[in-house]
C-alpha cells in the first residue's frame, strides 16, 4: 500500500518541541483522501505531529497502519519505541524499524540490538519489526540469529538507483522492500533518460508523471512512500491503485533509468558503489 510519509519535507532542524501545525493539518489531510499508512521516524522530531493528527481524525486505530524508526536512540530501543508511543498517543506501532545500519561495524552491535527488536516485538509494542538504509552484508549478521527476520527494508529507490542486487536479496530471504524517494527521477533527477517514457506513460494512462513512478514500484511489489503538502496532490497520487503498467513498460523504465545514476541521501556511507 501506498504510504505517506512524515519526513525530510517536515523534519525539524531547530527547535523541536515547536509543534508543526503545517504538518498536522497535511497528515490530517492525507488520512482525509485515503491513506492508512502514515510513516514517521524519531529522527524527523515529528511524532507528536502525526499523533495529534491520527486522534484529531478520529479514525479507528486499527484502520491505520503506523511505522516509526529509531536512529538517535539506537542505543536503547525499547525506552526510544516507549517514548515514540507516548509522543505519537498509542498502544503500539504497526511497523518499528532501525533507521539506519550507520551506528556499528560490528556485527555482534546489529544482532544485540536486532535480538532487542525482536523483545519489542513479543510485547505488543510493535506489530512487525524491520530496518531501513540496509545492504545485503548489513542483513547477513540480522538472519544469522534472527528468531523473526526483518519484515521489510526501506531504502532509497527510484528508477535511478532500482537497487536489483539488493531487491533480489530481499526476495530470496522474504524480506519486503519499500522505497522512499520513488519520484526522484521525476523532481530531484530531472532531467533525465526517463523523462521521455514517463511522459508517454502519464498521457497514456491520463494520470501525473509521478504516479507513474509510484506505479512502477508497486509493479515490482515495492511499498512506496511519498510525501505532500497539497491535498489535491495527495489525492492525484492515490489514483496509482487505479491501474496497471504492462511487463513492458516496466522493463522499458527500467533500461532506460539504468543510463543514469542518482542518490540523494547517504552518498557518504555508500561512497563510489553508488549503484547498490
Amino acid at each position: 500500500m501506498l504510504g505517506y510519509g512524515v519526513g525530510t519535507a517536515w523534519y525539524k532542524s531547530g527547535d523541536g518541541s515547536k509543534i508543526d501545525q503545517g504538518c498536522i493539518d497535511a497528515v490530517k489531510a492525507a488520512i482525509r483522501v485515503g491513506y492508512t499508512h502514515l510513516d514517521g521516524a524519531e529522527a524527523y522530531r515529528t511524532e507528536k505531529e502525526l499523533g495529534t493528527a491520527i486522534k484529531e481524525s478520529k479514525v479507528d486505530r486499527s484502520k491505520l497502519f503506523i511505522t516509526t524508526k529509531v536512529s538517535h536512540g539506537i542505543e536503547d530501543p525499547e525506552a526510544t519505541l516507549k517514548k515514540s508511543l507516548k509522543d505519537m498517543q498509542l498502544q503500539y506501532v504497526d511497523l518499528y524499524l532501525i533507521h539506519m545500519p550507520f551506528f556499528s561495524e560490528k556485527p555482534e552491535d546489529h544482532q544485540q540490538k536486532w535480538k532487542v527488536m525482536e523483545s519489542l516485538k513479543a510485547q505488543g509494542l510493535a506489530k512487525s519489526i524491520g530496518v531501513s538504509n540496509y545492504r545485503p552484508e548489513d542483513l547477513k549478521p540480522i538472519l544469522d540469529i534472527a528468531t523473526v527476520k526483518p519484515a521489510i527494508n526501506q531504502v532509497e529507490l527510484h528508477p535511478y538507483l532500482q537497487r536489483t542486487e539488493l531487491v533480489a536479496f530481499h526476495r530470496e530471504h522474504g524480506i519486503a522492500t519499500s522505497a522512499y524517494s520513488p519520484l526522484s527521477a521525476n523532481t530531484k533527477a530531472s532531467p533525465g533518460p526517463v523523462d521521455n517514457i514517463l511522459a508517454s506513460l502519464a498521457k497514456k494512462y491520463a494520470v501525473s508523471e509521478g504516479e507513474i513512478s509510484l506505479r512502477w514500484c508497486i509493479d515490482q511489489d515495492v511499498v512506496p512512500v511519498t510525501t505532500s503538502g497539497k491535498e489535491q496532490r495527495m489525492s492525484d497520487y492515490m489514483r496509482c491503485a487505479a491501474f496497471k503498467l504492462t511487463p513492458t513498460e516496466i522493463k522499458a523504465i527500467n533500461e532506460e533509468g539504468a543510463k543514469k545514476n542518482y542518490r540523494g541521501f547517504w552518498k557518504e556511507k555508500f561512497g563510489e558503489n553508488n549503484w547498490a
